[in-house]
């Protein structure tokens, strides 16, 4: 049976080349913005794989430890091969004033033996003159339980990859960073690319992230500068029977690939790990044998060439530590023909830098959205020769006559949704404001050809950030600054909320009767209640509306760009068509000379910009009540119905369906305060009787509420 599939969402970038250009000091720009704020004593840096997080923390380190009396700079990685990022460079070649160098033994991530012996070596460190030392966030974690938080007073603690950091006391590392800023005796520095978790707890308290200075870099602003990458594909792709039989579909041989084999618990996988490592190599040509310098295993394709690949999924250890050493070669670090695929299961995710890869591809839908961005980020490296990139995720088609059809509809929805989130992710930064007579134009921004209008709708657009400014009448501004932070900061990690409740993301896509203020009013406004209960209720609101407005125009600039056949687009293709995937363009010849670059500017991509200008001018006046009538998941359902045959749709229609939920005491809650509102706005309440299914649910709401009263009064 011929599978269809959602084609990857293919986004152009304006290829500028800032992102990759240094100050004097050898900085770029996310560096340099990180730097401007180096004398903070917590800085939280949230910047996208590949955007220089790990030499941003160099500069800063090294001024902390030159210009502001700090003895030592620990830096903390989540596994050994991320301690590779950390290695020397000559930073004042570049122009900075020193060099970031660390003694062979203080890298702990390369040094042999067990977290015991290293947790000593921590301690020897933190006895010595020496200044910056490297080790895992597991070596860190038992030296602070066996020397206590004390010990590293007055030193510079760098955590990598953050998001391993939780509020939930059961994460140790998370402790001990709340008892480091309890004590607040030691600098901190947290970077991340993706500041969200797979699971429901936060990443820091609300009261810890206050203290934290902010530096956002967005996917948007690093692509939109790079020098050679100038596209980015992501897609959804459904298969039927084993995916090691349709594997070949969208597995191009000619790409620099990083694949990912499902987990050997999920419901892709076969059960034998090197058996699916095996298919997949005879599906790709004749096994040559094995490098005996690499280990990478050699297989000549049908048209000649011997690919050179890297098993990651074996684990016997003598074959696995040539393989992982082979790839951290620093002396190979620039040869494109250094390895042609690798083939993990748990590695090769977040930290692993292979700048060639061209095309991320995973199996099995996962869980944590975290993991994606991270496995997106292993593909968006700048290296030249590389104009596009692409992150596939391969999908077992949920089965009508599966007894674990409930799963698989969450699965489904999870991956569409997590598409939907790559959307935002990518998408330029959104800024709102009130609409009021009053406004004037802001410096920096273009509000189009007439200029900023007093009055009228402005939507403007900052060429140099991809910011967009959007005023909306009836937005709530924030009153504290912990409020306003989070509607600057935190709108990704809202939208990641949004998207990782299962109620509401099954019922938002596949339930046909949902009243879309049912997600975007109390749904949503219940996830920012959980996620700053420490605010007040009309700051609670302010950040609900600026999230959630991100979050439905970002979809409605898409719908509007493919109905226009707009640049940024989704269609639906064939799975089978794709033999081999039309994607990349082929290799020149390694002996010819590459075209020159035209002596020209490289037209702009504004399609997403427009779409979501239009958009937000095709109606009267762009307010808060239209936003909240969106239903932010019918996109997804737009996707899904494309993808899906009838019966199966159908089918997950009516389980979701049944799965209704009745109201809950706080929904019943939030629609009697709305009903309050409602009343205040048109003189009445609202009615159970109306045609409107909004008005409808308050009058429910606030009818649920009275009996609960009644219940209580009367015992």
């Amino acid at each position: 049976m011929t599978q269809p599939t959602p084609a990857a969402v293919s986004v152009t970038y304006d290829h500028n080349g800032t992102s990759a250009k240094t100050n004097e000091l050898g900085m770029r720009p996310m560096q340099e913005r990180a730097y401007q704020k180096r004398g903070e004593q917590y800085l939280l840096i949230k910047s996208p794989p590949a955007s220089g997080k790990s030499r941003a923390l160099m500069f800063i380190a090294l001024d902390k430890l030159e210009n502001q009396g700090l003895k030592q700079a620990i830096v903390v990685v989540p596994e050994k091969s991320i301690g590779s990022s950390f290695h020397n460079e000559p930073l004042s070649n570049f122009g900075f004033f020193t060099d970031w160098h660390v003694q062979p033994r203080w890298n702990l991530c390369d040094a042999p033996g067990t977290d015991g012996g290293k947790v000593k070596a921590v301690k020897t460190f933190l006895d010595s003159d020496d200044q910056i030392l490297i080790c895992t966030h597991a070596s860190f974690r038992f030296a602070v339980e066996q020397f206590g938080i004390e010990a590293f007073d007055d030193r510079l603690i760098a955590i990598d990859e953050f998001h391993h950091i939780s509020a939930n006391p059961d994460n140790k590392l998370g402790e001990h960073v709340r008892q480091l800023m309890s004590r607040d005796k030691t600098h901190l520095i947290a970077m991340t690319g993706s500041y969200f978790r797979g699971d429901a707890a936060p990443v820091l308290h609300p009261d810890d992230e206050a203290r934290f200075e902010t530096v956002t870099y967005t996917y948007y602003e690093q692509l939109n500068g790079y020098q050679y990458l100038k596209q980015l594909d992501l897609g959804y792709y459904f298969y039927s029977g084993e995916y090691s039989d349709e594997i070949m579909k969208v597995l191009d041989p000619k790409e620099k690939t990083i694949l990912h084999i499902p987990n050997v618990n999920s419901r892709e996988s076969t059960k034998d790990k090197i058996r699916e490592v095996e298919h997949i190599l005879e599906q790709l040509g004749e096994w040559q044998g094995t490098d005996p310098n690499t280990g990478f295993q050699l297989v000549k394709t049908s048209s000649g060439k011997v690919l050179k690949i890297a098993d990651l999924v074996d684990d016997d250890p003598n074959k696995r530590d040539k393989v992982i050493n082979a790839l951290k070669d620093s002396t190979q670090k620039h040869n494109r023909d250094h390895v042609d695929i690798i083939i993990a299961l748990g590695m090769a995710k977040e930290g692993f830098d292979w700048i060639w890869c061209e095309h991320a591809l995973t199996v099995g839908y996962r869980a944590s959205l975290t993991e994606i961005v991270q496995i997106i980020g292993r593909a968006t490296r700048d290296a030249p020769e590389k104009s596009r990139a692409r992150f596939s995720n391969l999908i077992a088609e949920p089965d009508a006559s599966d007894e674990a059809v409930n799963e698989a509809v969450n699965d489904t929805l999870k991956a569409i949704a997590a598409s939907l989130l790559m959307e935002q992710v990518i998408a330029p930064r959104m800024v709102f404001r009130p609409k009021n007579p009053k406004n004037e134009a802001t410096p920096g921004f273009d509000y189009g050809e007439n200029g900023y209008q007093p009055g009228q709708n402005n939507v403007g657009i900052n060429p140099s950030t991809g910011q967009m400014q959007i005023e909306i009448k009836g937005l709530k501004q924030p009153k504290s600054p912990e409020a306003t932070r989070i509607c600057r900061e935190d709108v990704l990690e809202l939208s990641t909320a949004l998207i990782q409740d299962k109620k509401l993301l099954e019922r938002g896509t596949l339930d046909t009767e949902i009243v879309p203020e049912e997600i975007t009013d109390v749904g949503f406004g219940k996830i920012v209640k959980e996620k700053y209960p420490e605010l007040d209720d009309e700051d609670q609101e302010a950040v609900r509306q600026h999230a959630i407005s991100a979050f439905n125009l970002v979809q409605q600039g898409h719908r509007m760009l493919r109905e226009q056949g707009g640049t940024y687009n989704v269609k639906p293709v064939i799975i089978s068509d794709l033999t081999p995937p039309p994607i990349v363009k082929p290799k020149p010849d390694p002996d010819s000379k590459p075209d020159p670059i035209p002596d020209r500017d490289p037209p702009k991509n504004t399609a997403l910009i427009d779409g979501v200008r239009q958009f937000a001018l095709s109606v009267t006046e762009l307010d808060v009540d239209l936003i909240d009538r969106i239903n932010p998941f019918g996109e997804a359902y737009a996707i899904l119905a494309k993808t899906m045959n009838e019966t199966r749709l159908k089918q997950m229609q009516e389980i979701i369906t049944a799965k209704k939920v009745s109201l809950d005491l706080d929904t019943a809650r939030t629609l009697a305060k709305r009903a309050l509102e409602f009343k205040q706005d048109r003189g009445r309440l609202p009615v159970l009787t109306t045609a409107d299914p909004w008005e409808r649910l308050m009058a429910e709401g606030l009818a649920f509420l009275m009996r609960k009263v009644k219940e209580e009064q009367h015992g």
